[in-house]
């Protein structure tokens, strides 16, 4: 396990921190990026959050924001990021999850990329997946990614490296996407705040067609103020700082979208925590159900499997080749697509259904647990069967995907912790154009009830750090 460095470092201030250190002058990108790549040397090995780490190539891009004579413009300077391994990185090999999917080298950044690399940060190396971003679980046949809270259970997916990095403090932020929850179940696993925009805020231009708009990138950060710096900068806005919220309605429910999956006590205490500090933020809290209807389950599912199947087919992927829980996915999703089961309308649908939840019930917006139960183990989940990962993924993560059809912005954020140590957290969803707002929200609970920021065992930022500056 990581421990706390004696010596004076970076490794464990928040983004916005250092971008300010390294405007200043108070330290250079080049030690800034040395510090983390000297803790991922320590941490990684036992985590194996990192598919590959940019040691040469980040140092060469550390030293160019270094060189440049105006910073004050970049809200990101120095700043060492990881980028989730199914998005283009220029000079790599986009993994997608395992060798089976792997593209060959990318010859131009995503435009998210270029967006970070334009605000300052350096692109320290890319984070893991489980093949395809199809599991809520991160493995594969070449390592487990695990939690730092607890070794023995899992960061979460498909995000799943790029939390587990934050939680450790292997970079202050990292890039992630979701298509069902792989930010939020993640963040939730891992103690940390996790966004996910609405459709459209952010460019996509993932895979054959972006999981049929269920996609969207993001950022995690254990920090309100570094979500939302990131944020802003995939969205490529100016910078604002964030407001706290006046007096909202916002609506609570404990309901599930799954029949027979309901949240545990740990995680209903976590609701109720995060009700009263929305009292104490000055909000009123009123119950509030979404209905969910049956149809929409199997049309989640069915554009899950449909997706699975049509970025393989754009890849050109033998399906032969392919993990057996992914393989058996694919052919599911050929399956649905043929028979007509993946359909924009129904889509547009619960869209509708889902906008019309916050006029009908006066409500600003929605709180719900983030996870039904403890996250799963860490273990060699891509050896298991497709049906043993569908139940896990299900089971514990019930509460993101409907979000993902409907296109709305959704944000974890940490509430306690369960008694077994691991964190809580809960889901804040919102209408369209409501990220902001989120996040100011989460600033207040924030405010009111400051979560540890990293997992117990992994750094820290000292008295005696620079960071404190």
């Amino acid at each position: 396990m990581a421990v706390q460095d004696i010596m004076p470092t970076w490794v464990g201030a928040t983004a916005k921190q250092i971008a300010r250190g390294v405007r200043r002058g108070d330290v250079s990108a080049t030690q800034v990026l040395a510090d983390h790549l000297d803790h991922i040397a320590k941490a990684d090995a036992d985590l194996a959050a990192f598919r590959t780490v940019r040691g040469g190539e980040a140092v060469t891009e550390a030293e160019k924001v270094d060189e440049q004579e105006d910073l004050a413009n970049l809200p990101l300077a120095g700043v060492p990021v990881a980028v989730k391994e199914n998005t283009p990185v220029a000079g790599m090999p986009t993994w997608n999850g395992s060798a089976a999917v792997r593209t060959t080298v990318a010859e131009a950044d995503h435009e998210v990329v270029r967006r970070l690399r334009g605000a300052g940060a350096v692109i320290l190396g890319v984070t893991r997946m489980p093949e395809l971003g199809l599991w809520a679980v991160t493995d594969d046949d070449t390592a487990v990614t695990r939690n730092p809270w607890d070794p023995a259970r899992t960061p979460g997916g498909s995000s799943g490296g790029a939390a587990a990095a934050v939680a450790a403090g292997l970079v202050p932020i990292a890039h992630g996407n979701d298509g069902l929850g792989s930010i939020r179940i993640p963040a939730a696993c891992c103690g940390l705040v996790g966004l996910k925009p609405g459709r459209g805020v952010v460019p996509c231009q993932l895979g054959a067609e972006d999981w049929f708009g269920l996609t969207e990138h993001g950022m995690f950060s254990t920090t309100v103020a570094d979500a939302a710096v990131g944020f802003q900068v995939l969205a490529g806005r100016a910078q604002e700082k964030l407001v706290p919220p006046q007096r909202l309605r916002v609506g609570v429910s404990l309901r599930s979208p799954v029949r027979g999956v309901s949240p545990d006590a740990p995680n209903r205490d976590a609701v109720a925590a995060a009700g009263r500090l929305l009292a104490a933020a000055g909000h009123d809290a009123v119950p509030a159900d979404p209905v969910y209807p049956t149809a929409l389950g199997l049309q989640g599912i069915a554009t899950w499997f449909a997706a699975a199947a049509a970025d393989v087919r754009a890849a050109g992927v033998d399906r032969r080749s392919l993990q057996p829980r992914s393989r058996r996915h694919v052919a599911l999703g050929e399956w649905a697509w043929r028979r007509g089961y993946v359909r924009e309308a129904d889509r547009l649908a619960w869209r509708e259904r889902s906008i019309g939840f916050f006029t009908d019930h006066s409500v600003d917006l929605l709180l719900t647990p983030a996870l039904a139960t403890t996250p799963p183990p860490a273990t060699s989940w891509s050896a298991r069967s497709w049906r043993a990962n569908m139940l896990a993924s299900i089971r514990y993560a019930p509460f993101a995907a409907p979000w993902n059809v409907a296109g709305l912005p959704a944000l974890v954020v940490p509430v306690g912790r369960r008694p077994d140590g691991l964190p809580l957290a809960v889901q804040l969803v919102g209408p369209p154009g409501s990220e902001l707002l989120l996040l100011g929200v989460a600033g207040q609970f924030e405010m009111e009830a400051p979560w540890s920021r990293h997992a117990p065992g992994y750094p820290r930022v000292g008295m005696g750090s620079p960071a404190k500056t």
